[in-house]
């Protein structure tokens, strides 16, 4: 194999800065791509040389195989890193840049092909002997053979795309009326995100784990697996919170499931990173589900129980190196679980957000790994996937590292945009998260979307909000002054100076006035609205980024991002409530909209409108599809009434908030 000494990441974000980071520490030029969306990213900064791409969308860029290589060959690459998601698992993408005289970082695009496409790799390793789920994964594509074929399997039943992976293209059906509508949902999903709609059909299993065996092979015979990861907290398909080892793993089933992984590996004769990804049920059964022929999201976990570097070794077996490590040296040394850190909205259905990260300041300390790729100041755009930075806790023990993970999401800050940092942290506080037997239902289980309500902050908190923005005032004050002496703030010739604040903060008001105590400096007495009680309050310390105050004698600590005078976002814990003054602030009031409008949630693009002028509707019927960060949102009724007028036809770009289809609701359902 041809030696190189440069490397072209063909991917963007935290998986693109954590190949180039490993890449120049062992010497190697690093080159990025990146486009107009993202200009300035901290993956082109790190790089030693960044090549545009073009703008936003994917299909223009990232997915574009022809300007990837084209890139590579300006740069004079000796060879491309894929990462992870757009065209790693693309057979074609490998062959082509071996054609054009360059080393793919990964499998050979035979073996890519063979596990890329789910149908056959059940095919494939139905013949090796390894268990895998009973369903159907014939070539036959047509709507009344799938309609057949599930009957036969029965329901519950999982869709899924042939090809791909990440949850996108795959449906859950329960009753085989449904069946219909998840087909073409899947299918259109699946061609938009991977180029093909070729569809398979498994059995569901009852509340399964799911449990992947990271496999490592080099060019020279030698397969070995790194254990296991346990990915079983999921939503939609899509991995929630990872962790090696497995919760309930013992020494003969790592041993039974290293082997089927290696046994599936030999077959296609595989090269380099990869992970077989099984379904393991209540009776200790485990089931071929899929093989990733690339590094994944999680093997941070696997590094870090492990002490390996897995791109390093990614880089060492492509030049044709040895792997050096042999199946009886690897040894699991404590646990670690990372949690994926979403810019998305749990209490609107986890809805994709797209906007400006005002303030990132990711956590630290004893056994904490943040693989990110985003910096303050940064613009989310909608066509990348929502994913902007991975948080791993790892200690001694399981507790150890779930503690100090919990801890490290309280110190997270993401300002600007909605996340599910907070959701991700009641999920490691869950007794049964906690006692390791969460399964893939835990999220449907035990956090349903009525549950899922955004942060409500507090009067405390407003107090809090209050000071620490009076304070800020005050410095700025300070700061444009030579003559004001700080023995006189809070102070007029008259009296002590009184402050009223009037924060909206979401759906809640909050109407304080703030009067500093004379006989104690740096006390404040405080009345809210609507409350009897004169609260006392002071901040005890504060820096640049947080605080500790107190508040009737009980200290609350807050990390805090002022944007201006009277308009303050307060960190409470993993939780964020931004409190804007409605006294200072002159904004105008938010437009008010009748009911009937049906707004977009999210930026996005129209792929399917699927009804008419004059079309009566109830609750629940579908009104269209929005493609938003590479998934089919369904947008549905939430009334009934007549559709009056549309706003957008397929293919249109549309913005949040911005009306699609207008109803007009039924007098006697009409609750306005």
């Amino acid at each position: 194999m041809d030696r190189f000494d440069s490397v072209l990441i063909a991917n963007r974000g935290e998986i693109a800065c954590r190949i180039i980071s490993t890449a120049k520490s062992l010497g190697y030029r690093t080159i990025a791509v990146y486009t107009d969306a993202d200009e300035g990213a901290p993956h082109m900064q790190m790089a030693d040389q960044a090549i545009n791409i073009g703008s936003g969308p994917v299909a223009q860029s990232y997915l574009s195989a022809e300007m990837i290589i084209a890139a590579a060959q300006e740069a004079n690459a000796g060879a491309v890193h894929p990462g992870y998601g757009f065209l790693s698992e693309n057979a074609q993408f490998a062959a082509a840049v071996r054609q054009a005289g360059m080393v793919f970082i990964g499998p050979s695009a035979e073996a890519i092909e063979v596990m890329g496409n789910k149908a056959e790799a059940k095919r494939r390793m139905l013949e090796a002997g390894v268990p895998c789920v009973p369903g159907y994964h014939g070539a036959d594509q047509s709507h009344e053979t799938l309609m057949v074929e599930a009957g036969k399997i029965g329901v519950p039943l999982m869709v899924k795309a042939a090809t791909g992976g990440g949850g996108r293209g795959m449906r859950l059906v329960t009753e085989l009326s449904e069946l219909g509508n998840a087909i073409e949902l899947a299918s259109s999903e699946a061609r938009n995100a991977f180029g093909s709609d070729q569809l398979i059909l498994e059995k569901a299993i009852a509340q399964p784990r799911h449990v992947e065996i990271q496999v490592f092979a080099d060019g020279l015979g030698h397969t070995i697996h790194l254990a296991e990861r346990d990915c079983s907290v999921q939503r939609r398909h899509q991995k929630v919170i990872e962790e090696a080892p497995c919760p309930v793993m013992t020494p003969e089933l790592r041993q039974a499931m290293g082997a089927a992984a290696i046994a599936a590996a030999r077959s296609i004769e595989y090269l380099g990173a990869g992970t077989v990804e099984f379904l393991l049920d209540s009776d200790g059964e485990f089931y071929f589900l899929e093989m990733n022929t690339r590094l994944q999201v999680e093997h941070p976990v696997t590094e870090m129980v492990t002490g390996l570097d897995l791109v390093a070794l990614q880089l060492r077996v492509a030049q044709g190196q040895p792997l050096g490590i042999e199946q009886s040296s690897v040894k699991l040394r404590g646990h670690a679980i990372e949690v994926r850190l979403y810019t998305e909205d749990p209490s609107q259905d986890f809805l994709p957000v797209s906007g400006t990260i005002e303030h990132w300041q990711p956590p630290s300390g004893d056994g904490i790994r943040v693989d990110d790729g985003i910096r303050s100041g940064q613009t989310i755009a909608p066509y990348y996937d929502p994913m902007v930075a991975k948080i791993v806790g790892y200690g001694a023990n399981r507790e150890v590292a779930r503690r100090r993970l919990t801890k490290a999401l309280a110190e997270t800050r993401l300002y600007g945009l909605a996340s599910n940092q907070s959701f991700l942290s009641q999920c490691l506080q869950h007794d049964e998260f906690i006692s390791g037997e969460a399964t893939t239902a835990f999220i449907e289980q035990h956090f349903p979307a009525q549950s899922l309500q955004a942060f409500v902050p507090d009067s405390l908190h407003a107090v809090c909000a209050a000071l620490l923005d009076l304070q800020r005032c005050w410095q700025a004050s300070m700061a444009n002054s030579t003559n004001v002496s700080p023995q006189l703030r809070d102070w007029s010739s008259a009296d002590s100076l009184q402050s009223r604040r009037r924060y909206q903060s979401g759906a809640e008001l909050f109407d304080l006035t703030v009067k500093p105590q004379a006989e104690a400096a740096g006390s404040y007495l405080v009345s809210v609205e609507g409350e009897s009680a004169i609260l006392v309050a002071s901040i005890e310390a504060v820096s640049e980024d947080s605080a500790t105050l107190a508040v009737q004698g009980d200290r609350i600590e807050v990390g805090y991002l002022w944007h201006g005078a009277g308009d303050i976002s307060l960190a409470v814990g993993p939780d964020i409530a931004r409190f804007e003054d409605q006294l200072s602030n002159n904004g105008s009031d938010t437009e008010l909209r009748g009911d009937g409008n049906v707004l977009a949630p999210m930026h996005g693009s129209v792929s399917d409108v699927r009804v008419s002028r004059g079309q009566h509707v109830e609750p629940g019927d579908s009104l269209l599809v929005l493609e938003a960060m590479k998934m089919q949102h369904e947008i549905v009724a939430e009334q009934a009434g007549e559709i009056t007028d549309i706003w957008v036809q397929s293919g249109d770009q549309v913005a949040t908030d911005a009306v699609l289809i207008e109803i007009a609701a039924d007098k006697d359902t009409d609750q306005s």
